[in-house]
């Protein structure tokens, strides 16, 4: 309930800001890719204002994922590695518990009795 109340105080103004900035920057207006000559129409893009805006905002969302991702690497691996150590000395526990127990039970049966705990 709360992490609702949260999402719709953070998103709903954020979306109306977005609905704000697209209604405000319909204008057309030319992405020119060609440095040495921006008028020519080849290396250009006209599409709305806020078209180029989001599509900036998507670039910059996935380059930092991107990165954080890599930068996190060496976290994934150390956990990967960790997790497996556990297993292996979960199972060698278990083991040594299991040959305990059959040497308790073998105990049992030599001395007719339970063992000492």
């Amino acid at each position: 309930m709360v992490k609702k109340i949260v999402n719709l105080v953070i998103f709903l103004p954020l979306a109306v800001v977005l609905v704000l900035l697209c209604v405000a920057n319909r204008q057309s207006v030319t992405l020119a890719l060609n440095p040495f000559r921006p008028e020519d129409h080849v290396l250009g893009l006209s599409a709305p204002f806020f078209v180029f805006l989001f599509l900036a905002l998507i670039l910059g969302l996935v380059i930092g994922a991107s990165v954080t991702w890599a930068t996190q690497g060496q976290h994934r691996r150390r956990a990967r590695t960790e997790a497996k150590t556990a297993v292996r000395l979960q199972a060698e526990a278990d083991k040594h518990k299991a040959r305990a127990e059959e040497l308790a039970a073998q105990q049992t049966v030599a001395y007719g009795r339970l063992p000492a705990k």
